[in-house]
């Protein structure tokens, strides 16, 4: 595995690269989350060249404090594709990392050779699994380790205000409707999450495929790793 600080507009973000094969990206969700998806880059890095970062002022990347957006999010991913040489890739996102790669697909197509939605969170707020996730937290019913799903508060307030307002965006279901490259959404069966908003957005993408996993969560491959990776697989052996 490689790792490099990368500069971008002020900031030095961390990258590491393992693998060889079809250049993809995985994001991390929260958002504000530090990366913890080289479980998932394991699954496919026999067969993709997998690029992992920690997102500004996460993890060990830096922050100039002035709080950021959808608009640097995407300016960061241009960068870290720019800095490895890379024409173009597949963007595979998990939970809200799925939601900012679904955003990267509308704006930057020029750049993707695919799209991955792994627990997305589609573009339609239900406030139903919200309350269900509180009333888990009050009651502790399973306690979450950290290293997993510790996250800085202030880009997470920050990217989720500048996320709400791009999804207001007129014509919104017009540009994920022109999104052309192989696209696959998968969720998880027992995910608090509900799947609709997930199956809308699929529906709407020429060709694209939603795959229920059985038995699993939010974070799928702590439950079904055995079948996320020959989701995964499957997509890239078939579509590349």
């Amino acid at each position: 595995m490689e790792e490099h600080f990368i500069e971008t507009s002020g900031c030095r973000l961390w990258t590491a690269k393992q693998g060889q094969g079809i250049p993809d990206l995985l994001i991390s969700g929260g958002p504000g989350c530090a990366d913890y998806l080289e479980p998932v880059a394991s699954l496919i890095d026999d067969i993709c060249e997998v690029v992992r970062f920690d997102p500004r002022g996460c993890g060990r990347s830096e922050s100039d404090d002035t709080g950021y957006g959808v608009k640097e999010c995407i300016e960061d991913l241009e960068r870290i594709r720019e800095h490895y040489k890379i024409e173009k890739w597949i963007v595979m996102g998990h939970s809200w990392g799925a939601d900012l790669a679904l955003a990267y697909a509308m704006l930057q197509p020029n750049s993707l050779l695919g799209f991955v939605s792994i627990s997305g969170t589609g573009i339609q707020n239900d406030r139903d699994w919200k309350r269900a996730y509180e009333e888990g937290v009050k009651g502790k019913r399973e306690t979450c380790p950290d290293s997993v799903y510790s996250y800085n508060k202030e880009v997470h307030r920050s990217l989720i205000n500048s996320w709400r307002e791009y999804m207001k965006r007129p014509h919104i279901l017009k540009d994920i409707s022109m999104i052309e490259v192989p696209t696959l959404f998968v969720y998880g069966q027992r995910d608090i999450r509900p799947s609709w908003p997930i199956l809308q957005i699929a529906s709407l993408i020429n060709g694209a495929k939603a795959i229920e996993i059985e038995e699993a969560e939010h974070y799928i491959w702590m439950q079904n790793k055995s079948r996320l990776r020959e989701e995964l697989r499957k997509y890239v052996s078939e579509s590349f």
